[in-house]
Order: structure tokens, then sequence, then C-alpha cells
């Protein structure tokens, strides 16, 4: 399929297909005409992508644990044996994260409350 079929079937935009290539999340074939040819793996792939970008994880991660991934968009597996260690390391990534913006979102509730 070509890349306006596959942004249908996802419903992604073109461009976001072409960044995911870009990033190396896709590899689509290539005609001799230079158009990229997708097939029907491709389509799941996306939803993957987009579920893992949805869980708060950057292109470059993903590119790396994608592979290491089977089943459905809500129900991933890991396959590969040092992908859970990966993944905790995310998940306290975000956390600290969030800890950081609540720190924040105090502080500003305090000069708020202040006037």
């Amino acid at each position: 399929m070509r890349i306006g079929e596959l942004s249908r079937h996802t419903e992604v935009s073109e461009r976001l297909l072409r960044y995911y290539e870009e990033q190396g999340l896709l590899t689509p074939d290539r005609l001799p005409s230079g158009y990229r040819e997708y097939s029907r793996q491709d389509v799941e792939t996306v939803r993957r992508i987009r579920s893992l970008l949805a869980a708060g994880l950057n292109t470059a991660t993903i590119a790396t644990v994608l592979p290491c991934l089977e089943g459905d968009p809500d129900h991933l597996t890991p396959t590969c044996p040092d992908l859970l260690a990966d993944l905790r390391r995310e998940r306290a990534r975000i956390t600290a994260a969030i800890e950081a913006l609540e720190t924040s979102r105090t502080l500003l509730d305090t000069v708020i409350s202040s006037k």
C-alpha cells in the first residue's frame, strides 16, 4: 500500500509517517518509481508506535524497544530480556518529570493564592 492508504488505515498524517521513517521506526520498501510501499504489518507497527508515544516514550526510545515488543497496541508484551529494565528506567524518568511539574504547580498555587 502507498503512504496515503497507510495514513487512512492508521489515521496518522503522511507527514508524520515520513517522520517515523526518518527516525527508523518504519522501513517501507521503495518501488522503482521511488514511491514508498508499505505492508499490512506496517499498520500494526504504526499503531504500536502511537501507543508507545502515548505512554510517554520518545521516538529514540521507541526505536530501541519496538523490535522487542509483540501483541496488539493495547497489550504489548516484551520479548527481549533487557527490555523490562529499560522500560522501568523510562517509567522512573517520567515519574521524576511528573514530580517536578507537581512541585512547579504547588509553587504557582502559592504565588496565585498570595494575592
